[in-house]
């Protein structure tokens, strides 16, 4: 049986290894939505709706939202292994030393002042390249990864597996640098396109194929979850009280 090329496929490279370049979005045959799939969509659109919700009624919804990106930072960065706590960043002075702090502690206040700065940006840049590469340079400054070109996109191959693998042993390598820069290019013009796809499917597609792309050499993990508030934000679906921050 011959195997669906509708996620992507398989190539060799000049030097001999094989990479995964994902298909061009939307997929084709284009999705199908079944009644499961429908029931949950409304459920998540709901639950979003009553988020969006809640920083109308509250007389300082600043303070709301500030908790839920730290609280999203935290737990965000968790998920590559750093290890601290929500009471960590909350202790934190408004006026830190960034020479005493801990190296793990350093990359959540990153996290959230790329979300801070991500926010306030789209008040005058379109979700982009350009800004996704912004916000990628203060992801990683001054901490774990900092040396791996920040907010840029990487020029050589990169690849997924445990420590100590190689590009022969890696679960997964993600496209070459040339293909890299085509889909990463695909993908940014998929982010503006006008469609039919029901918005929670589509930022699903989005992160899903920049975590595919992968294509920076470090913060991959980190960018692709920032960019579902963005977009969710840019799309007027979370309303940006956090733009009215300033980092």
């Amino acid at each position: 049986m011959q195997k669906s090329k509708r996620a992507g496929v398989m190539t060799k490279t000049l030097t001999g290894y094989s990479a995964f370049v994902p298909a061009k979005l939307p997929p084709e045959p284009p999705l199908e939505i079944n009644s499961e799939m429908l029931k949950l969509l409304s459920s998540a659109d709901r639950k979003l709706g009553r988020l969006d919700g809640v920083t109308q009624i509250l007389p300082n919804p600043e303070l709301f939202v500030a908790m839920y990106v730290k609280k999203e930072a935290v737990l965000s960065s968790q998920i590559e292994g750093t290890q601290a706590s929500l009471e960590d960043i909350l202790n934190i002075p408004d006026k830190y030393d960034e020479i005493q702090m801990s190296k793990d502690v350093k990359e959540i206040v990153n996290y959230v002042d790329a979300m801070y700065s991500g926010l306030a940006r789209l008040e005058t840049l379109p979700l982009s390249l350009r800004l996704i590469k912004e916000i990628h340079a203060i992801l990683l400054s001054n901490t774990r990864g900092s040396e791996k070109n920040p907010g840029e996109f990487r020029r050589s191959q990169n690849w997924i597996g445990p420590k100590g693998s190689t590009i022969d042993t890696a679960i997964f390598v993600p496209p070459s640098v040339d293909e890299m820069a085509q889909a990463i290019g695909q993908l940014e013009n998929f982010i503006h396109e006008e469609d039919d796809i029901p918005a929670l499917v589509k930022i699903g597609l989005i992160h899903a194929q920049f975590e595919t792309i992968h294509p920076f050499l470090d913060g991959n993990g980190r960018i692709g979850r920032l960019l579902i508030t963005f977009w969710l934000c840019q799309q007027g679906i979370l309303g940006c009280v956090v733009n009215r921050f300033v980092v």
